[in-house]
């Protein structure tokens, strides 16, 4: 599973940080997941090594502009080079209204198909979002000025690894049947013998999880949503020194990323959607926030604008 940084600033964008946009990459797929689309997110694609037509799915977190001013010009730019097979859309209820209003308005017309998915009720109850044979959504609701929400992907667990020398040493024939025997199925060969995958599989080894939480003030949901989560992507807006600004205005400090991420047990910590106000050269930094979390959660790391990351069990991730 990776993650690529295509903005990372709050508001508006910045020399260099445009504004939220964030792409996973699934294990194992040639598609894309994109979270939140501000205003030039497809310019960002063209300077990355994505591909706007492997895009599959959209979740968006709050309907604010610098989060889906984007979404438009980047859903009708797809339209245009018609290689889209379809696109799922998840996000508040207002989404689906504010897209069919652009392209109404603006006469474009799509080749592909939009499925929206309104968030609210599986955020509520605590139901699964998406789900498939290998990973798994869930959405939580957090503490905003709008209703925003947060969201996480787990990859389910994986059969263990297979003993390639043991299935020789059983003079099982290579091809189509290491493959069952992997899946842990039972098989039966052309000689009559039978296997089952358990006896040449380890045990099984677990998925990897990312959440990524934005836009929002410290709150519980986004610490229960997180646990135990390999990579949390959060905001932090603001230094500490404007803690009552963060509040005031529904955003959070880097410390308040770092007590979330502290408290949720996860393994690596990534601070996105920083205010303008610390950019190079003013009285704070970025790389204040940095310290100001790292006191807290040592293994915090600084989104920037196409930096990927790639999820691991470890305890760390390896970046590029």
């Amino acid at each position: 599973m990776q993650v690529t940084f295509l903005g990372t600033s709050s508001g508006v964008p910045t020399l260099n940080r445009n504004v939220s946009a964030m792409v996973l990459k699934p294990p194992q797929r040639s598609e894309l997941w994109l979270f939140d689309c501000g205003e030039g997110t497809q310019h960002q694609f063209i300077r990355s090594n994505l591909k706007l037509s492997q895009i599959k799915k959209i979740f968006i977190t709050h309907m604010h502009g610098d989060h889906i001013y984007g979404l438009p010009g980047l859903l009708a730019s797809i339209g245009l080079a018609g290689s889209s097979s379809g696109i799922e859309l998840f996000g508040p209820a207002p989404l689906k209204n504010f897209i069919d209003s652009c392209l109404y308005n603006s006469s474009s017309r799509l080749a592909y198909s939009l499925k929206f998915h309104k968030v609210e009720n599986a955020a509520i109850n605590k139901e699964i979002l998406f789900e498939d044979s290998d990973l798994e959504v869930k959405t939580a609701p957090l503490k905003h000025r709008i209703p925003s929400f947060a969201y996480r992907v787990n990859q389910k667990s994986r059969p263990g690894r297979f003993d390639i020398d043991k299935a020789k040493s059983q003079k099982i024939p290579p091809g189509p049947v290491y493959a069952s025997l992997q899946r842990g199925e039972e098989v039966r060969l052309d000689d009559g013998r039978t296997f089952s995958g358990k006896e040449f599989c380890g045990p099984p080894r677990p998925g990897v999880s990312m959440v990524y939480c934005t836009d929002t003030v410290y709150t519980e949901s986004a610490i229960e949503i997180s646990r135990e989560a390999d990579l949390l992507i959060h905001e932090a807006t603001y230094a500490f020194k404007e803690t009552e600004m963060a509040y005031q205005r529904g955003h959070s400090t880097a410390t308040m990323a770092a007590e979330i991420a502290a408290k949720a047990n996860v393994n690596q910590l990534i601070l996105t959607h920083l205010s303008p106000r610390y950019s190079p050269g003013n009285q704070t930094c970025p790389n204040d926030l940095l310290n100001e979390a790292k006191a807290i959660f040592p293994n915090t790391q600084l989104a920037k604008d196409f930096l990927q990351i790639d999820v691991n069990k470890s305890r760390n991730c390896n970046s590029s």
